[in-house]
């Protein structure tokens, strides 16, 4: 096994062991994570020109923020769900317009947009991770 296979084999133990005993509000940290390795992989293969994995990570990202989508209670989240699966929804379109356009700019865009979530959903207090159900 090369190195390389076998760090990605790592990392999906690594990964896997983690989301077994992640709390749901983890679970969505991890999966914002994700979103930003795979942009900035995207990022790396763009300006590589190797396209094949570009078009893979950024397709690999969209589904992460489809999942992020997933996740929300468009019932109990009220306007403030509305509002962030709207945001997801755009955030799609610009990955793909990105793929399409080879623009590294709207990668830029997608991963300050998943940062300010991020951040926010960061300052959530320990003492309301499990209660996070609307989002």
């Amino acid at each position: 096994m090369n190195a390389s296979a076998a760090m990605q084999q790592y990392q999906q133990n690594y990964i896997h062991g983690g989301t077994a005993t992640a709390s749901p509000h983890r679970l969505v940290q991890m999966l914002m994570e994700g979103a930003l390795d795979k942009i900035l992989a995207s990022k790396r293969f763009m300006a590589a020109n190797d396209i094949a994995k570009k078009g893979e990570n950024i397709s690999w990202t969209i589904s992460i923020v489809d999942s992020l989508r997933s996740c929300l209670n468009l019932e109990s989240g009220g306007e403030f769900a509305q509002n962030l699966a709207a945001l997801y929804d755009y955030m799609e379109q610009r990955l793909l317009e990105a793929n399409i356009k080879n623009d590294p700019k709207l990668l830029d865009e997608v991963a300050q947009l998943i940062l300010q979530i991020k951040s926010g959903w960061d300052a959530i207090p320990t003492e309301h991770h499990n209660t996070t159900s609307g989002m």
